[in-house]
C-alpha cells in the first residue's frame, strides 16, 4: 500500500513529472548548459525546463554551477544521488521501447468515455 507518508510515494511523485526523468537522463553524460539541454532534449520551453531544473535541485538530485562570467554562464550536473536513478530511468526507457506498439495499441482499442 502507497500511503500518503510511504518513502516509494516519494520516487513516484519524483518521476511522475514528464521532464524529470527526461533532464536527469540528459544530464547522464557530464555537466550542461540550459541552452544545450534545450537542443538535446527538445519541445521544452525555457520556462519548463527551469521549473524542472529548480525542482531537481531542491529535491538534491541537480547542483547548479554559475560561473562569473561575461556573459554569465551556469551548468547543471547531477548529483552522487541523481545519478542513482540513471539505472531505473534506463530500464524503464527499455520496457516502453519494448512495449510502445502494445501500449498504444491498447489504446486504440479503448473506447474515449465522456
Amino acid at each position: 500500500m502507497f500511503l500518503a507518508d510511504c518513502q516509494a510515494r516519494l520516487a513516484f511523485d519524483l518521476m511522475s513529472n514528464t521532464w524529470n526523468a527526461v533532464v536527469i537522463w540528459s544530464l547522464r553524460h557530464g555537466p550542461r548548459r540550459p541552452g544545450d539541454l534545450r537542443t538535446r532534449i527538445g519541445g521544452i520551453s525555457p520556462k519548463v525546463l527551469t521549473e524542472t531544473l529548480r525542482r531537481l535541485e531542491a529535491n538534491g538530485l541537480v547542483t547548479r554551477q554559475s560561473y562569473a562570467q561575461a556573459p554569465p554562464r551556469v551548468e547543471y550536473e547531477l548529483t552522487d544521488l541523481g545519478r542513482t536513478l540513471l539505472e531505473p530511468i534506463g530500464t524503464l526507457g527499455e520496457w516502453a521501447f519494448d512495449h510502445a506498439d502494445e501500449v498504444m495499441a491498447a489504446q486504440d482499442e479503448t473506447p474515449e468515455r465522456s
